[in-house]
């Protein structure tokens, strides 16, 4: 197998477990290339759901984490909270910063890693993720920072996508042509119950969970795949890293899966996207 089949071969550390470090440095520059923020606009109905669910209110210590253009930021802010938002991709906290100038919303913007948090314990009443904690290499180690930042009392909010949904399908896909590195666990299994309460069960007095759609919705599947080519990181990388005719067998299979999730038959591109809303309550 040729390196640009197996990108994870240098992800690999002497003793035969994943390099989290090489393989963080690779996902902070994925997740910086293309345009995520033309993505993460359209979930901003996600933020305002998760900022509900977790009761967020006028003057809490709110704490966005891998909070991208900052969805979660901007629904907790118009809540009246006192909101830091914070991602390891300085250009993604600099779309976010220009979203909540546009309101008029007073936010702190701050460069961190999600796994090694730079604030004190029990600094914040609310910590929330949507789509972005899920993605950390080190699970463990990103669920105890948040669980540490957060007071006695107060709730951790997330959402994230499901192994079972189209998201978690699509991983599926686009693992078949780029395979993801070895012994890395899936962002996919912090959609699963099982998994949140292995992370949090220990330091939760309560873990609610509730399955939710969101739709993506398009022109069609050849528009879906374009934008998420264009701007979407991991999809950008992956078609980066193969040839034209590996670049062809990919789309052709990311139409086929959107084809056969389409609800909207031939006038446009519904595409239903299961994801889990959560809502940790910290002992």
């Amino acid at each position: 197998m040729s390196p640009v089949q197996n990108p994870a071969a240098i992800a690999i550390g002497d003793s035969g477990a994943p390099d989290l470090g090489t393989i963080k440095k690779r996902q902070q520059a994925t997740w910086a290339s293309g345009d995520f923020a033309v993505i993460g606009s359209t979930l901003q109905i996600v933020g305002e759901s998760l900022a509900e669910a977790a009761d967020v209110r006028a003057g809490e210590r709110v704490l966005d984490v891998a909070a991208g253009n900052g969805n979660a930021t901007l629904a907790a802010a118009r809540r009246f909270a006192d909101v830091t938002s914070t991602d390891y991709v300085p250009a993604l906290l600099e779309k976010g910063a220009g979203r909540a100038a546009a309101e008029g919303l007073a936010v702190q913007f701050r460069v961190a890693d999600a796994e090694d948090l730079p604030f004190e314990d029990a600094s914040f009443d609310i910590v929330l993720s949507t789509f972005g904690v899920m993605f950390t290499p080190d699970h463990v180690r990103s669920a105890r920072e948040m669980l540490r930042v957060v007071r006695t009392g107060g709730r951790i909010g997330l959402a994230n996508w499901t192994p079972e949904g189209f998201i978690g399908q699509l991983f599926k896909v686009v693992g078949a042509h780029v395979p993801p590195p070895t012994g890395l666990k899936s962002p996919a299994l912090w959609g699963t119950e099982r998994h949140l309460v292995e992370l949090f069960g220990a330091h939760a007095a309560d873990i609610r969970v509730q399955r939710k759609q969101f739709n993506f919705r398009y022109r069609s599947a050849a528009h879906w795949v374009q934008i998420f080519r264009d701007y979407y990181g991991p999809t950008h990388k992956a078609f980066a890293a193969l040839d034209g005719t590996r670049q062809k067998s990919l789309e052709a299979d990311l139409v086929a899966l959107l084809e056969r999730l389409n609800v909207d038959g031939d006038r446009s591109l519904v595409v239903p996207g299961e994801y889990l809303e959560v809502v940790v309550t910290r002992r």
